[in-house]
């Protein structure tokens, strides 16, 4: 096995996913052969990895882990995120184990799940180390939730049991990380208290030395050394994220040539298929949240993925915005349906099986002239693609469930692994596709956006993200202690 170190968070949504991005990137630039690793994850903006064994096959982890393994320079594999758990409703998940679904459970079906599960994070983890010299792992939620612990596959379940030491990050932007860190401290069970070898505060603001009281006081409580503060990482913000919860603090930028509106699907997946438009200098990308309605001053509308197609089709009608997509197209704007966003395009979705719940069937925002059916087997692969339109290679990948047909699918958007995908409405305003990563073909983008007449900056988006990334872990090389970090592997 090769060496591991694994950090936790005093809560949600502390930043481990780019710090553990970050470290793997550091790791790497140091020459050592590093591997990222989530025992569970909860998130439905997924990728599309590896299965090793079966080369014409792909499986589904989280979108962090996708982005943990571009920052280690490796292929991502599914056994980097071996349970991928995928809200449907406020109460139940799909299950994704090893890449596959697994089946659904509700929260508390799930819980009964864990120990069968613990098998396959223990097989995956014995795996993702071969050949490798360091391991990093991400933990979820927070060891804090002790009413958790006795089935806990996530956090100190896992490191218990594979024998990881960890490191607690604080999150000092959402105020009382003193508490959150000596609170944590306070309530662990001796035997996961050992499991910590120190802590760092994540997001602070301003000048580093005013924590220094701060760290004296933690010190005081816990006894755990301080492995660094981390200031406000800017570089963060241009690189993929897997949770939605950031969609909500994000505010309208400054106005640009071409205003790009994301209603904010209950069910939003894979969202981060509109990071490369953010990039653009000339695009303004505003996610609008429920209640709110679509901005008559859009040029286009994108309606993104979604883990539950007739239900967040339901909510949009409910919102109101099934008549500001109207209004928006005819007063000449241009929408894009991705994944879901493309099967709610049509005239109706129909799931005979109940894959998606207990509605069956419903009529479809009727601006494309398709239908789908949702069907148990699962599409999920990383795709070879062009642009019928404009005749220019597309980068991406395919996970839905769903077959769609229909004379607008006579006018293809692109053609995927030979095979011709979505369609087109006849006056070319309209375009749907199953395939995610649209946008991020840096020449199919500034082709589409000089169409609405807006002219690219010439983004190279892949890029941008491999710079982030080498931009992240300088920080944490200037801020962390990170030879003391890797040095705790065992």
């Amino acid at each position: 096995m090769a060496k591991a170190i694994m950090l936790q968070g005093t809560g949600s949504d502390v930043g481990k996913t780019v710090l553990v991005a970050g470290l793997c990137r550091a790791a790497q630039k140091r020459g050592l052969k590093v591997r990222p690793f989530k025992p569970q994850n909860m998130s439905n903006n997924a990728a599309v990895a590896d299965i090793p064994g079966d080369s014409n096959a792909g499986g589904e982890i989280g979108r962090g882990q996708w982005l943990q393994a571009l920052a280690c320079g490796v292929r991502p594999t599914v056994h980097m995120n071996p349970v991928l758990l995928k809200p449907q409703s406020d109460i139940g998940s799909q299950v994704v184990v090893q890449g596959k679904v697994f089946g659904e459970a509700r929260a508390h079906d799930y819980q009964a799940m864990k120990a069968r599960l613990m098998d396959a994070v223990l097989d995956s983890w014995a795996k993702v180390g071969e050949g490798a010299d360091l391991v990093i792992v991400e933990g979820a939620g927070s060891p804090a939730e002790i009413n958790l612990r006795s089935r806990d596959i996530a956090n100190m379940g896992f490191a218990t049991r594979a024998n990881v030491p960890v490191v607690l990050v604080g999150d000092i932007d959402r105020g009382g990380v003193i508490a959150s860190v000596a609170g944590t401290h306070l309530i662990l069970p001796e035997e996961d208290r050992r499991m910590i070898a120190g802590y760092l505060i994540n997001k602070f603001r301003g000048d580093v030395s005013l924590f220094d009281d701060g760290i004296s006081a933690i010190e005081k409580f816990t006894g755990w050394p301080c492995f660094g503060v981390v200031p406000w990482l800017k570089a963060a913000a241009r690189l993929p994220s897997e949770d939605s919860v950031v969609l909500e603090r994000l505010a309208s930028g400054e106005k640009r040539a071409l205003k790009v509106a994301v209603p904010m699907l209950a069910r939003i997946a894979n969202f981060d298929d509109l990071d490369p438009l953010k990039a653009e200098p000339q695009v303004e990308v505003v996610f609008v949240p429920p209640g709110k309605k679509l901005p008559e001053n859009a040029g286009l509308v994108v309606i993104p993925g979604s883990k539950s197609t007739i239900g967040d089709l339901l909510k949009f009608r409910e919102n109101g915005w099934d008549r500001d997509l109207v209004a928006h197209c005819k007063r000449g704007g241009h929408v894009v349906g991705i994944c879901g966003g493309y099967q709610m395009l049509g005239r109706v979705v129909r799931d005979p099986d109940g894959i998606e719940g207990i509605v069956t069937e419903t009529e479809g925002l009727g601006l494309l002239d398709i239908e789908t059916v949702m069907e148990p087997e699962k599409t999920v692969r990383n795709s070879s693609a062009h642009s019928v339109q404009f005749g220019l290679p597309l980068e991406g990948y395919e996970i839905h469930l769903g077959r769609t047909t229909g004379p607008d699918t006579a006018r293809p958007s692109a053609i995927i692994n030979g095979v011709e995908d979505g369609a087109i409405s006849a006056d070319g305003k309209v375009i749907g596709t199953y395939l995610h990563g649209l946008f991020s073909a840096n020449a199919f983008r500034a082709a589409y956006l000089e169409s609405l007449g807006v002219r690219s900056g010439g983004v190279d988006y892949r890029a941008e993200v491999e710079k982030a990334l080498d931009e992240v872990a300088a920080e944490l090389e200037a801020h962390l202690d990170c030879g003391a970090i890797f040095a705790l592997a065992r």
